[in-house]
């Protein structure tokens, strides 16, 4: 009866996810667990897609200590793989199997593609400026009581210095991954989703 009512439930909605065979061969999910994500989707959002601002207000909810609106933002159009303004249930399964199950290779370059804002293939001094102050922001003053007004920018430094091997400004996809693999606490934190779901 589960069955029937997952079919039953998404022909009424606005926009239908494609059906639960594909996504389970295009993701790491089983089908009992897309079923559960799709119910929990439906709910936060009826109408089967996600625009930037309900992305926000849902995702304020985990920082409620910080602004995670800028954060949100620039999530959101990593989501939004067709650069739409929504973000479908599919859009979300799939960014969710790489960021829980997917290889090393392909969590990193998915977070390459978030830090990358402009989609020009490169990660520039003021995108890693951007995404950092908009973390700092979502931590929010609890987390980093005393911070001085500088610390953004020097987490961008050390970044820089870190990942930008040939010193053209500039951090490649292939930098990008290669520094990355080479930092045991990046590795660390990639694999801290992995038991999540």
């Amino acid at each position: 009866s589960d069955k029937i009512e997952d079919e039953l439930e998404m022909t009424t909605v606005c926009h239908r996810p494609e059906g639960l065979e594909q996504l389970e061969a295009q993701t790491n999910f089983t089908k009992r667990e897309l079923q559960v994500l799709y119910r929990g989707f439906k709910n936060e959002c009826p109408s089967g897609v996600v625009n930037e601002e309900t992305f926000k207000q849902i995702y304020a909810q985990f920082f409620p200590h910080g602004d995670a609106s800028m954060y949100a933002h620039y999530l959101f159009n990593a989501f939004d793989t067709a650069q739409n303004g929504s973000v479908k249930f599919e859009d979300f399964v799939m960014a969710l199997s790489i960021l829980l199950r997917g290889t090393v290779h392909e969590k990193l370059r998915w977070t390459f593609n978030l830090y990358d804002i402009n989609k020009d293939g490169y990660i520039n001094k003021e995108e890693m400026m951007d995404i950092v102050k908009a973390i700092y922001d979502m931590m929010g003053k609890y987390t980093y009581p005393v911070l001085k007004e500088d610390a953004p920018r020097q987490h961008v430094e050390m970044f820089f210095q870190k990942m930008d091997k040939n010193k053209d400004g500039v951090v490649t996809l292939d930098e990008f991954i290669e520094s990355c693999q080479e930092d045991d606490n990046i590795m660390r934190s990639l694999q801290l989703f992995e038991n999540v779901m």
